[in-house]
């Protein structure tokens, strides 16, 4: 039973797409999941989903408008708590910790999704989670926002347990995962490639992972699932039989991980 902060401090890294897609992979090995849509100015969980414009939502919740179990929608794989593109009183961010803390009980992991700006609503993401997954893209200038988040999240005293390292083309012009670790301090822990079929996949409110499950994507997130909730993850394709032989970063750092927090 944890909370997990997926957190950016920039726009288009594919973060809420990492939220839904890794909430399916971790569903998939008989988890309870819980996605939150933290992002309070912007939100658009609920649209990679398909749920448009819900009755009630956190803003809701955190006015102690509605219990918090009333905004829970149940879908297929997980259960999301959406947040309202259109509520207009004022909300404090703050109180999302003191919100959501029931849920806790009912719940194997919930994720959490975060405003990509340095803001309250990040701040009550972090103080609201047990740890944090900062997700960054292989350029430069989103490692300077990479950096910038993690300093503030170790300031407020949450774990980082890892990069999500999203959008990889595997090109020499971008920044490798040997010197994005050297510079920000924290281990990578899923390399995400890119790949159209997440288009393919947000054109049809659906989880990534469950729309291509046998991707080179949705086994990365499915092994980060597992790696998660102490699970051994089988590799379901052939050619991941010779990774053994070099296993790439990302995997060693997965092992020691597991080693650490479940051996």
């Amino acid at each position: 039973m944890k909370t997990i902060g997926i957190i950016s401090l920039k726009g288009g890294v594919g973060k809420t797409s990492v939220v839904s897609s890794l909430g399916a992979s971790l569903s998939r090995f008989n988890k309870k999941v819980l996605l939150v849509d933290g992002n309070l100015s912007a939100p658009n969980l609920g649209l990679h989903l398909n749920v448009f414009d819900p009755e009630i939502t956190l803003h809701h919740v955190l006015n102690r408008e509605n219990n918090v179990t009333e905004a829970v929608h149940e879908l297929d794989n997980f259960d999301l708590i959406p947040s309202s593109m259109y509520y207009r009183k004022e909300i404090n961010p703050l109180k999302l910790k003191d919100r959501i803390k029931f849920l806790k009980k009912k719940y194997d992991i919930i994720l959490i999704d975060s405003s990509p700006a340095l803001n309250d609503e990040t701040l009550a993401v972090m103080l609201a989670s047990d740890e944090l997954f900062v997700v960054t893209t292989p350029d430069y200038p989103t490692l300077g926002t990479t950096i910038k988040a993690v300093r503030n999240a170790r300031k407020r005293g949450t774990p980082i347990t890892g990069l999500i390292l999203n959008k990889v083309n595997n090109k020499k012009f971008e920044v490798s995962l040997r010197d994005i670790e050297k510079t920000v301090e924290v281990p990578v822990l899923a390399v995400i490639p890119h790949d159209l079929n997440v288009l393919k996949a947000l054109s049809e409110f659906t989880p990534s992972t469950i729309h291509n499950p046998n991707s080179n994507a949705s086994e990365e997130y499915n092994k980060l699932a597992a790696t998660l909730i102490g699970e051994k993850y089988k590799p379901v394709k052939l050619r991941n039989f010779f990774r053994w032989v070099n296993p790439p970063k990302q995997d060693i750092n997965r092992a020691l991980f597991y080693e650490r927090a479940f051996e």
